[in-house]
């Protein structure tokens, strides 16, 4: 089982998606578990500050270094028990996640998702207490929780008996290797005068195999 520990100040952002489809039954089966932790959880003041000026000035606010290393802290401490464990922080300048990092998260025991807002995160933050920072593309979003998703989505569908059957997974997986794509058709043969391609109707499975090879990409 792989367990998610989402670090967010806006928990209920997550509460219909992870409701719904296959991640569902996943829960449901026990095959992963997710946790939603509220930042504001590990503030100090009254008013649950989660965020400040930035020093040297600027326009916007960054979030504290502070509730987000007590945390991760008590996040991490709870799960002592388990051999893999990492702490990931979503930034939009960082490397871009991919299959290969799916592949490699969905053999940990632990992750630990932070979710940053605003105008950014303390830089301490991606210095001192996060393993490795990630971005899911060349663009800023508002902030991390759909990041999140995305990830919980891409590592869960790896994790054994998520995906119906496991020979689909093993048929387009490649040990971490990448995500083999070709294209796909189904009925009827002929729609607005756009065919199917003959060979995939042939019944011929290695010419079939062939054509799919020759038109195959890979999602690294």
């Amino acid at each position: 089982m792989i367990k998610f520990d989402i670090i967010t100040i806006f928990p209920e952002i997550f509460d219909s998606y992870f409701k719904e489809s296959l991640i569902k039954r996943a829960l449901d089966k026990r095959l992963i578990k997710i946790n939603i932790h509220n930042l504001r959880k590990w503030t100090k003041d009254k008013h649950h500050t989660v965020d400040d000026k930035p020093f040297g000035g600027g326009l916007g606010m960054v979030m504290k270094v502070e509730p987000i290393y007590r945390a991760v802290k008590e996040l991490s401490s709870l799960k002592k028990e388990l051999s893999s464990s990492r702490v990931i922080l979503f930034s939009p300048g960082a490397k871009k996640f991919n299959q290969k990092m799916a592949y490699k998260f969905s053999k940990l025991d632990h992750l630990i998702l932070i979710c940053g807002r605003y105008e950014g995160v303390d830089e301490r933050v991606a210095k001192y207490i996060a393993d490795e920072e990630i971005s899911i593309g060349d663009y800023v979003l508002m902030g991390g929780e759909i990041p999140a998703m995305i990830v919980v989505e891409a590592v869960s569908r790896l994790v054994p008996g998520i995906v119906g059957k496991t020979q689909f997974l093993k048929e387009r997986v490649t040990e971490g290797k990448g995500f083999v794509e070709y294209p796909q058709y189904t009925r009827p043969e002929i729609f607005n005068k756009w065919p199917v391609p003959k060979i995939l109707m042939s019944g011929n499975h290695k010419k079939i195999e062939e054509w799919r090879k020759e038109h195959q990409k890979t999602i690294e």
